[in-house]
């Protein structure tokens, strides 16, 4: 069973930076495509990136140009850097893995999660 271990988060002010990590233990998973989603207080779980086996990103609009999801050579680190953060950022950040070269913005399309770290960014 795979597992996705993410690191990174913690507490910022606004217009501060982040890198958030996630590793996968196995490295067959090297041709999965990956996300990132994140899930605030009372809300439903939130779609941020996703990149894929050919390194094709897609973003929500809220976060393109701010935030960047990238992959280290061997596929099986999947990074979030977030810069320029809001308030409105806060939120629980997990990252996740789907079986298959396509991503998907869709949490129900991914069958392996991390534990999720939490972003905290102060006004």
């Amino acid at each position: 069973q795979v597992q996705l271990v993410e690191s990174g988060g913690g507490l910022v002010q606004a217009g501060g930076s982040l890198r958030l990590s996630c590793a996968a233990s196995e490295r067959s998973f090297n041709t999965n495509a990956m996300g990132w989603f994140r899930q605030a207080p009372g809300k439903e779980r939130e779609f941020i990136a996703y990149i894929n086996y050919y390194d094709t990103v897609h973003y929500q609009p809220s976060v393109e140009g701010r935030f960047t999801i990238s992959r280290d050579n061997a596929k099986v680190t999947v990074f979030l850097q977030m810069n320029s953060l809001k308030p409105e950022d806060t939120a629980v950040y997990y990252c996740a893995g789907r079986s298959g070269y396509a991503g998907s913005r869709y949490p129900h399309d991914y069958e392996y999660w991390g534990q999720g770290t939490q972003v905290t960014v102060s006004s």
